[in-house]
């Protein structure tokens, strides 16, 4: 009689006990084939067009060229103070100026009209090209009275104004990087040009 009442309770038991295991089962086959799915989409949202990796870049590169079209900006407002506090220096500033608004215009920034800064080195025809290149460009540096130390502070931007385009290479993509390059060498030869003694 023992061995029949065993059989009788186990059946129902194992039974439940069955069922119960299907149920932990089937919820953890659920849960583990929506986080795979989840996962997926995941996935499949950062390397398809228009995915969040490749929107991250390109803010990043508009980053980079606003703040070397900025930077330019920034170096023409000083030509341009030095200009109108020496316009003696028109005729070795002028085309150096002309080479710093064409890299803010490659980097995206406004263009400053090109006839202005090479036609006249007064004060109100060439503060206006500074003014239309950004609306964030800062205020005129202070200029000093002597010449050649308003040459070589002005060597001192350029040289600043390379050493940060050089900085910016190790993050941007090839092709910016190349320009960055490309005008951070020029920058540096602006600055021993600005500081050379002869002519």
């Amino acid at each position: 009689m023992i061995t029949t009442d065993a059989p009788t309770e186990d059946p129902g038991k194992s039974h439940v006990h069955n069922v119960a295991l299907t149920r932990r089962r089937t919820l953890l086959a659920g849960s583990v084939l929506g986080g795979a799915a989840l996962l997926l989409t995941g996935c499949s949202e950062d390397v398809g067009p228009g995915g969040s990796r490749q929107e991250a870049n390109a803010a990043a590169e508009a980053r980079l060229r606003g703040q070397a079209a900025r930077d330019s900006a920034a170096l023409l407002a000083h030509y341009d103070a030095t200009l109108a506090a020496h316009p003696g220096l028109g005729e070795r500033l002028r085309p150096l100026r002309a080479e710093v608004a064409r890299h803010a215009a490659a980097f995206g920034g406004a263009s400053p009209a090109p006839s202005a800064p090479s036609t006249a080195p007064r004060a109100g025809a060439s503060a206006a090209p500074s003014a239309s290149a950004t609306a964030s460009a800062p205020a005129s540096p202070a200029v000093p009275p002597d010449e050649k130390q308003a040459r070589a502070d002005l060597a001192a931007a350029e040289r600043r104004t390379a050493d940060a385009r050089a900085a910016a290479l190790v993050s941007a993509p090839p092709e910016l990087a190349r320009l960055l390059a490309s005008v951070a060498a020029a920058g540096a030869a602006h600055a021993y040009l600005l500081t050379e003694d002869g002519a």
